[in-house]
């Protein structure tokens, strides 16, 4: 692992230019071409990031599914966040979800997590036999092997009717990552060096009643270095992790609109339990637009691409809504992610 050449880069040292970037609609509409030339976009030399989960959560619905991105290298495909739709939006991306050994999650979340045990499950279903590795904060260890857990049934049964020689348990690990307060190498291989750095999605009176963390990433390829903010409030740490980048993935609520969306899924019965204590916790744990502009502004990032987007589908809302926040800080590129865009 070449630590001093990854901190370099995240220290701002030489940055890389932005390749050409190819932007496609919800995976609903996409006609037949359009679908064809995603995968051939996906299949070129070259690192590209793919959206497959856009909708701030935890919520789902037909046009955005939960938190997931894939980073595809050369052909070969990192899983960024496993939120509910993960494993269907690989399918329609065209991208093999049995061939992806490395996961990375930024926190624990269930609109982050949900479909780690199917993603896990059907992996060796599907016939994997060689290591996955689930890398994320602490706890993540734990859910591998609860996932591990959940799909016992389904080993024992096919172990029995298949023959299989290769146990889940052999192959599929989980490893906690210290949340640190500089940039911290956690992985390399031939493709692909990451960094992860803590955020603010937990606030310090919570942090000190549980373990659990939330981190930021940062992946440096040959061709793109590409951060991940995970979900949190404006972030130091972020800053200084994406520093230089090519591309921040950045987390946003527009609140106004989101406050509205709110109000109607109260109205509906939902969290019942403590409407206001929910909602105290979404407007103080994410990013606003505007939040989102000064982080890439102050990183010097050259794209901004708006991810964990809210409302998102919840309610209609113009692209240009997220993008006026955005623009009170931020004069680079701006994308409002949608499931199953290239870029």
């Amino acid at each position: 692992m070449n630590r001093r050449r990854l901190l370099q880069h995240v220290g701002g040292a030489g940055a890389l230019g932005i390749l050409g970037r190819i932007a496609w609609p919800i995976g609903a509409a996409l006609a037949t071409g359009e679908a064809h030339a995603q995968s051939a976009a996906l299949e070129a030399p070259g690192t590209h990031l793919l959206l497959l989960g856009t909708q701030g959560g935890p919520n789902f619905n037909p046009t955005r599914s939960e938190t997931a991105s894939a980073l595809v290298i050369d052909g070969r495909a990192y899983l960024v966040d496993c939120g509910y739709g993960a494993l269907g939006a690989l399918r329609k991306a065209g991208v093999n979800y049995r061939d992806i050994g490395h996961v990375f999650l930024t926190h624990l979340h269930d609109d982050h997590t949900a479909d780690l045990a199917a993603f896990l499950s059907h992996q060796w279903s599907d016939g994997r036999v060689t290591p996955t590795t689930v890398i994320g904060p602490y706890g993540t260890k734990a859910m591998v092997k609860a996932a591990l857990d959940f799909s016992a049934a389904n080993t024992a049964i096919r172990l029995v009717d298949e023959a299989r020689s290769v146990k889940p348990a052999t192959i599929f690990k989980g490893e906690d990552v210290k949340a640190t307060a500089t940039p911290l190498a956690i992985y390399a291989d031939d493709k692909l060096r990451a960094a992860s750095i803590e955020n603010t999605h937990f606030p310090d009176s919570s942090k000190r009643r549980m373990p659990y963390r939330s981190l930021a990433y940062r992946f440096e390829t040959d061709t793109r270095s590409i951060v991940f903010s995970g979900d949190t409030s404006y972030s130091e740490g972020v800053v200084r992790l994406a520093k230089n980048a090519d591309v921040l993935v950045c987390e946003t609520i527009e609140v106004a609109s989101m406050r509205r969306a709110f109000e109607s899924m109260v109205a509906k019965g939902a969290y019942a339990d403590n409407a206001e204590g929910v909602w105290s916790h979404i407007v103080g744990t994410h990013t606003s637009t505007e939040n989102a502009g000064r982080m890439a502004a102050e990183a010097g990032v050259r794209m901004l691409v708006l991810n964990h987007v809210l409302p998102g589908a919840l309610l209609p809302v113009e692209d240009a809504a997220y993008v006026e926040g955005v623009r009170k800080h931020f004069s680079g590129d701006v994308v409002v992610g949608r499931d199953l865009m290239v870029l």
